[in-house]
């Protein structure tokens, strides 16, 4: 091995250093890919078709030959007069699975004012809401408030039988293009009083995947 003078040495390792830093520099200097661009939270939202209306066969419907047959996986609900469809809409049923039952059920009531005694906010004596987006279940009512129910306009109540006074039904509701309810199930509000007025006591509700 070739020896050097210490200045020597001591110049060829600072070089070499300096080469290192430089080279790490420039590994970290490389140009990276430019991250993807993430799509807006509304391209992400299922866009669903408008409700359709069929007036030569809504206008044969009545009590005595209609059913409802509501489809969770399509989120639509049709209104059927001797199986033809005279109105096919989008719904918004329950936000987690299980939450809107499916089987074979009937509308046990019907309430056209209907105000939910489970959902909805705690106001003080003036209305004002104090608390609001709450569940009897789960939230105690601020001191001074008293609890006014959600409203839930043309309210079709359904059970496996007429005696069955379950939780769930079809009403007006926000719809966002996906599943967002505690197990009702939701309808545009120009929908609703149309499948509302042609449904009964006993008239039969399917809700299927």
């Amino acid at each position: 091995m070739r020896n050097f003078p210490f200045s020597s040495r001591a110049t060829l390792l600072l070089a070499a250093g300096v080469m290192a830093v430089g080279c790490a520099n420039f590994a970290l200097a490389q140009p990276s890919q430019p991250p993807k661009k993430q799509k807006p939270a509304a391209d992400l939202i299922k866009k669903q078709a408008r409700p359709r209306v069929v007036p030569r066969v809504l206008d044969r419907a009545n009590p005595g030959n209609t059913r409802i047959l509501v489809k969770l996986g399509d989120q639509r609900a049709l209104l059927l007069v001797e199986n033809e469809v005279a109105i096919d809409t989008p719904i918004s049923s329950g936000k987690r699975a299980g939450m809107t039952p499916k089987g074979d059920f009937v509308v046990v009531q019907k309430n056209a004012d209907h105000r939910s005694n489970i959902y909805g906010n705690y106001v003080n004596r003036s209305g004002q809401i104090v608390r609001g987006g709450v569940s009897t279940r789960i939230d105690s009512a601020p001191s001074g408030t008293v609890f006014q129910g959600a409203p839930m306009k043309y309210f079709l109540r359904i059970g496996k039988t007429l005696d069955d006074y379950s939780a769930i039904g079809l009403h007006v509701g926000h719809l966002p293009g996906y599943p967002a309810s505690h197990g009702c199930v939701r309808l545009p509000d120009d929908i609703a009083p149309l499948i509302y007025a042609r449904a009964q006591a006993g008239t039969p509700v399917t809700i299927q995947d």
